[in-house]
């Protein structure tokens, strides 16, 4: 007769992050949860390790004013935490973050931005994030940029916005059927923007679309559907 094994028994037990035994601290690397840019390094110790994970929102402690600080609590640039996870030696971990707003003091997207950088360090691909964020900007703050090309779609409502998207989809075709590769970046550009404005005015988020096509991916009978 074969004995009854208890699964629950062979699970690793959560590990703990540790904390420097001469400064009590731990550094926290802080990560865009949709573009994977690298935002900040803060340090975390064990009081601002607990806060962080019952309020949702990043808090570390601050060496220089020598206590807890959540960041955005002055500017409203909160970061709020959709993940954690603790590396290999438990002494480090890597936050993924929704930030509100610029996360450096300077004002910029990533404090590991200089001047001198022609472009943020990260993928290209986030940027589809990014444009999704000044979008929905654009639609729920019109009054800010009232001249914009986007508050303009966004007035003239979603039919015309689809339509433009329809338009854009068909100069894409003419261009890929005759071989025209430079005038098909510009056309899948415009496209790009156009669905981006679309799913932002009926309220369908860019990694919803993403969800699907993940899943049809883990789907086998649905591989086809994403080229798999």
């Amino acid at each position: 007769m074969h004995k009854s094994v208890n699964m629950e028994t062979h699970l690793p037990a959560p590990v703990s992050l540790r904390f420097d035994s001469a400064t009590g601290l731990a550094p926290a690397v802080i990560q865009d949860a949709d573009t994977g840019q690298v935002l900040m390094l803060g340090y975390l110790n064990e009081e601002a390790w607990a806060r962080t994970q019952a309020d949702g929102r990043v808090t570390f402690f601050s060496r220089s004013k020598n206590r807890l600080w959540t960041k955005g609590e002055t500017s409203g640039n909160f970061l709020t935490v959709v993940s954690s996870h603790i590396d290999c030696d438990a002494d480090t971990v890597l936050i993924r973050v929704i930030p509100a707003g610029p996360t450096c003091h300077r004002g910029t997207t990533s404090c590991f931005e200089q001047p001198q950088q022609l472009q943020a360090p990260a993928a290209s691909i986030g940027f589809l994030v990014e444009l999704e964020r000044l979008v929905s900007e654009r639609k729920h703050f019109p009054e800010r940029t009232p001249d914009s090309y986007t508050v303009q779609l966004f007035q003239k409502g979603i039919a015309k916005i689809a339509q433009k998207v329809g338009e854009e989809a068909v100069e894409t075709v003419i261009d890929a059927v005759a071989g025209n590769h430079e005038g098909l970046k510009g056309e899948v550009a415009d496209l790009l923007y156009h669905l981006v404005v679309l799913l932002v005015g009926t309220g369908v988020s860019f990694s919803e679309v993403l969800e699907v096509l993940q899943q049809r991916h883990r789907t086998p009978s649905t591989r086809h559907l994403t080229g798999k």
